[in-house]
């Protein structure tokens, strides 16, 4: 069994480090793999700080981590110091705090899946998917505060955020070794959406043909024909 995780201890406190893919293979019906991340949680006690450089994995080993750590008795200062992507980001809400780098990023998506079967069997998956994304949503919504609506639209957009955006949203607490909040100045802002980025180069092409051809208004669906074919 390969580990993602790893714990240490010294005379600062309890260290978790989440590092790469979460989960080589799915946690869902395996009783092993959760059992051993659970006895190593509990080999100690006091606080725990779980640092979180992860491109995401396995939704249901995420949703496990993050129901141990919410039960944990000590506290969980998580700090993102790179990347806490997909299944990642719903491991760091657990956080009683949860800190970002200034280089670091969050990105949260809709859950995927690869799957096969006849059509009654590709029903059956989207109601999964369907509850799988609710279930993500709470997560997100306790943290954040945010609507479910909100959050929904950010997940169906794959949705990038700096360290700054993260803040301005509820999903992270604050920025290390951010001195300038203490100062009061104002840093940027950074989010990246795949639909909203696609929206507004259709809007830059339609404003950019009707200046070549003023009396000719190409509909949006053609445009999207035209974008496609250039990919």
């Amino acid at each position: 069994m390969h580990k993602f995780w790893n714990f240490t201890e010294d005379d600062s406190g309890r260290t978790l480090r989440i590092e790469g893919q979460i989960a080589d293979e799915t946690w869902f019906g395996d009783e092993v793999t959760p059992q051993v991340f659970k006895n190593d949680l509990h080999a100690g006690s006091g606080n725990i700080t779980l640092w979180i450089n992860s491109p995401g994995g396995d939704v249901f080993a995420a949703a496990q981590i993050y129901n141990m750590l919410m039960n944990y008795k000590g506290d969980v200062h998580v700090v993102i110091d790179g990347l806490a992507a997909s299944a990642a980001s719903v491991i760091a809400m657990a956080g009683t705090t949860v800190s970002m780098s200034p280089v670091a990023m969050m990105m949260i998506h809709n859950p995927w899946t690869v799957a096969q079967g006849e059509a009654k069997d590709m029903k059956k998956v989207i109601e999964m998917l369907g509850e799988i994304k609710e279930s993500i949503i709470n997560a997100y919504e306790l943290r954040t505060g945010l609507s479910r609506t909100k959050l929904s639209y950010l997940m169906d957009s794959e949705s990038w955020f700096n360290a700054k955006k993260a803040v301005e949203l509820g999903f992270a607490d604050k920025i290390l070794f951010d001195k300038q909040e203490d100062q009061g100045l104002e840093t940027e802002s950074y989010s990246f959406s795949r639909n909203v980025a696609h929206q507004d180069l259709l809007v830059k092409m339609q404003a950019k043909l009707e200046v070549l051809q003023p009396k000719k208004i190409i509909p949006i669906n053609q445009l999207e024909k035209r974008l496609n074919l250039l990919k």
